[in-house]
């Protein structure tokens, strides 16, 4: 049985030493980590970071706070980068109405032209959702044709996600599940489908249990894992195997 685990989402970029978060994720059985993208400036270095590890994986996109800054140009680099195998999505792309409600409409059409982008390169998308899950489901739902679509960070209620799971999408859990106040997040993870299910830590954001408040790292998604496997009644290992083959089937990994 698969024992070992898929960070999805990991900012390892933003990590005080990547080489030493890698070697504890190894150390961890964490096999694979997908680190996404959230600035135009970046592109290039995901990339190359991707390739500079034989277990990272990249995710090119803007994220929706940086949506201001978008020039088309970054479509071209967008495509040009995605010829490397180790690009393997589109993202964090999205809305964001937590921070600054003052360019929401900007948000939305930069969503809507990297979605566009995903689905003309085939590739999944990573989806930022906060403080706006009407007009991210909205969106989807009219523009995206083929893409997988992954909510990273989810952040809805136990409804909300029944609403993305029949629409075929996957839910990413993070550490937030293991936070004692964390009712909400708890019921989505009892309640979901374990085959729309995926790990991810946010790193270095969104610490679990019981390191909050320290720099998160992908070696902490075992105890995202383990959570779950708790509130489920469930193996350690059963999750890992399900979380596994899904962010495998997701991301073609």
């Amino acid at each position: 049985m698969t024992k070992y685990l898929i960070d999805t989402h990991a900012h390892i970029d933003m990590l005080a030493d990547i080489d030493k978060a890698i070697q504890q994720a190894t150390e961890n059985n964490i096999k694979k980590i997908i680190l996404p993208c959230a600035y135009p400036r970046d592109l290039e270095k995901i990339a190359e970071i991707a390739n500079k590890y034989k277990n990272v994986y990249g995710l090119l996109g803007i994220h929706p706070s940086e949506a201001k800054d978008w020039d088309d140009k970054y479509t071209e680099t967008i495509k040009t980068l995605a010829q490397n195998p180790k690009i393997i999505g589109i993202g964090e792309i999205g809305l964001d109405y937590y921070w600054d409600k003052s360019f929401n409409e900007i948000q939305q059409e930069v969503f809507i032209k990297q979605i566009q982008l995903a689905n003309e390169l085939n590739l999944p998308i990573c989806i930022h959702d906060r403080e706006a899950h009407k007009d991210t489901f909205n969106i989807l739902k009219q523009y995206n044709k083929n893409s997988t679509v992954v909510m990273h960070c989810f952040s809805g209620s136990k409804e909300f996600a029944k609403e993305c799971v029949k629409e075929g999408w996957y839910l990413a859990i993070g550490g937030v599940v293991t936070f004692k106040n964390a009712v909400k997040m708890k019921e989505v993870a009892i309640d979901m489908p374990l085959d729309k299910i995926l790990l991810e830590t946010d790193s270095p954001y969104l610490t679990p249990e019981p390191y909050r408040g320290k720099e998160n790292t992908p070696a902490y998604v075992k105890y995202v894992a383990q959570k779950i496997a708790e509130l489920r009644n469930l193996s350690f290992e059963e999750i890992a195997e399900i979380t596994t083959k899904n962010a495998e089937k997701v991301f073609g990994i």
